[in-house]
């Protein structure tokens, strides 16, 4: 057998992995806890706060696609298997000239 075994080359692997810490990235980065709401600290008196570019778009873009959304599920076609059965039904029994219309007795 070859002088690099299966043996020698498992040996050296824990050497190597054990000075490495893959997912930590060193020392802990997070945003310190400031006590104030998003970490903003509010305007002095007197001035209003500067909106960030993306905001209007983020702002239009939610409450429109939730309009939309609204829109089309109003608007959404009746696919129920309780509709196309009363139909079909009807259908048939008009094809077969039986009463259509249900008066309880």
């Amino acid at each position: 057998m070859p002088p690099t075994s299966l043996r020698a080359l498992k040996a050296t692997v824990p050497r190597r992995i054990a000075g490495r810490r893959f997912a930590s990235h060193g020392a802990p980065q997070y945003n310190e806890p400031s006590g104030w709401l998003f970490s903003e600290k509010p305007p002095p008196v007197g001035q209003k706060r500067q909106k960030e570019d993306w905001e209007n778009l983020w702002y239009i873009g939610m409450f429109g696609g939730m309009g939309l959304a609204t829109v089309l599920l109003y608007y959404k076609p009746d696919t129920s298997i309780q509709t196309w059965a009363l139909k079909e039904a009807r259908e048939r029994m008009e094809a077969r000239g039986e009463k259509v219309e249900y008066k309880p007795t």
